[in-house]
């Protein structure tokens, strides 16, 4: 079966080569339309109703987000192409969208294209772009922002502010969530600190990452270490102790 996709960026040329590439290594995709704005984009959505969308984040007037915004539903999966990863990618990764950078690496490309089939037989609104747009809309309102975490079962969005710590475990991390749960994603802790970047979480430690809000204090013996509101102590190492000192306004 075919998955039809169509393709949104404000330069002909980058349209051009991302079909070519799409021919080439992805041939389950039809591409049935293009566009290189956003207003022709969001009209091309509406009639043509894709499984997949290649979306330009940075595009003249009204870029990909504004696009995305305007749309009632979102009955497509989202792959956003862009050449500039400090555009808006924060948010894009804190809802687990795939992304791809120019110029495109083709062994990106297939995953994020397999992925978006697989997801695309479902036929469901993308919660992720749904959460993504939450994000976006409320980029002020941080105690509403919700992170998707992806197991191996399913992909779960939890409030941030109900991340009690993160830990890290060679290339897996483990969340702990206000009331027992836990949930581990296939991740390294590096690329959560960055994500949780002006949320209140604290790098405490190579394997520890940890939210100010359930932190009881800072324990000063035994080489440091933070007691958390549940008990748990969690150690400090000796090149983050200046740090932690600094956050909790030591």
């Amino acid at each position: 079966m075919l998955i039809t996709a169509v393709i949104i960026d404000d330069e002909q040329n980058n349209i051009d080569n991302l079909a070519i590439l799409l021919r080439q290594y992805c041939p389950q995709l039809e591409i049935i339309g293009d566009a290189t704005n956003a207003t022709d984009g969001e009209k091309l959505i509406l009639q043509l109703t894709p499984d997949i969308v290649f979306l330009d984040i940075q595009m003249p007037g009204k870029n990909g987000f504004d696009m995305l915004q305007s749309l009632r539903t979102h009955h497509f999966e989202l792959i956003f192409v862009t050449a500039f990863e400090q555009y808006g990618i924060q948010a894009v990764k804190f809802s687990a969208i795939d992304y791809l950078l120019k110029p495109i690496n083709t062994d990106e490309l297939k995953a994020a294209v397999q992925k978006a089939i697989y997801r695309s037989s479902e036929k469901k609104q993308n919660k992720k772009l749904e959460n993504l747009l939450q994000v976006l809309q409320n980029e002020q309102q941080k105690d509403t922002h919700r992170i998707a975490l992806t197991s191996a079962k399913e992909t779960r969005f939890i409030k941030t502010k109900e991340i009690i710590r993160c830990e890290s475990s060679n290339n897996y991390t483990t969340f702990y969530i206000f009331g027992g749960e836990r949930i581990m994603v296939s991740k390294p802790i590096f690329e959560y600190e960055e994500m949780l970047q002006g949320y209140g979480f604290i790098r405490c430690h190579q394997t520890h990452l940890v939210n100010k809000r359930f932190i009881k204090s800072l324990v000063k013996q035994d080489g440091g270490y933070l007691l958390l509101e549940d008990g748990t102590e969690i150690p400090v190492s000796r090149m983050k102790r200046e740090l932690v000192r600094k956050e909790l306004g030591e």
